[in-house]
């Protein structure tokens, strides 16, 4: 997904301006926050909880030190309340995302989880823009942000702005749709993409275009190695990937060394 020097964004497969694109992308969001997650198992069969496992088991939040740790894009709490979990006593989340309806069901799935005490006061949800966090720099020990990025308009912002946030010694992950590398698999992912994914959309959630849309991104997104190319640009060290599911998704890893 790239920006023009013209000031314009691919918005799934049209070319729109920058405004428009991330006003169009609240939209989508706005329109699916309710069944989000219901979505994301009924697309993937189930696979993004394994993937997002693989994520956390990455991640290996400190059990017994401090630990501070930012998500951005993840307003449902999907994410966050795995590295809680994954965590020891001492670590806490903040969840970021542009759109409050993402993170209105977010906020309601943490009051049912501080009302049965496990997490208690450990998370907070933050309305904030990717590409111009609202947070001091040198904050935290470890960013992650899972299927959310190829919807910024300017990812390179938001990688700088991953890089600003970060501690010295802290690591950036990234979970995101990427290229099917396997040629039968290939044509399988894209009829069931064009075809299922829109119609599942308009079933369950009442609003085909979302995923019309959600389904054409993926397509725009940079490769595996475009993308590391980006997160090294921004100033990361250590920069690698990982494919998973003959390249549905990629786990892509950065460190930042100082």
């Amino acid at each position: 997904m790239s920006v023009a020097e013209d000031g314009t964004a691919d918005f799934g497969f049209e070319r729109v301006s920058l405004a428009e694109k991330q006003g169009r992308v609240d939209d989508v969001f706005r329109s699916v926050a309710k069944r989000y997650d219901l979505m994301n198992d009924l697309m993937s069969g189930g696979l993004h909880r394994a993937w997002k496992s693989h994520l956390i088991g990455m991640l290996r939040p400190g059990r017994n030190r401090p630990f501070r740790h930012l998500d951005v894009a993840g307003g449902t709490g999907d994410i966050a309340f795995r590295v809680l979990g994954a965590g020891g006593p001492d670590t806490e989340v903040t969840v970021l995302d542009i759109n409050e309806a993402m993170l209105r069901v977010g906020q309601e799935r943490a009051e049912t989880q501080r009302a049965g005490t496990r997490f208690g006061g450990r998370i907070e949800f933050v309305t904030g823009n990717a590409e111009a966090l609202p947070l001091p720099r040198n904050m935290f020990d470890a960013y992650t942000i899972a299927f959310g990025i190829r919807n910024v308009p300017r990812i390179e912002l938001a990688l700088q702005e991953a890089f600003r946030v970060l501690k010295p010694g802290g690591r950036f992950l990234c979970l995101e749709f990427s290229r099917v590398d396997l040629p039968v698999l290939e044509k399988i992912y894209d009829a069931y993409s064009f075809h299922v994914i829109p119609r599942l959309g308009a079933r369950v959630a009442g609003d085909k275009e979302s995923y019309q849309y959600l389904v054409e991104s993926i397509r725009k997104f940079p490769s595996p190695g475009r993308f590391a190319a980006m997160i090294e640009e921004a100033g990361f060290s250590r920069v690698t990937h990982r494919v998973l599911s003959g390249g549905i998704v990629a786990i892509h890893s950065g460190w930042k060394v100082a």
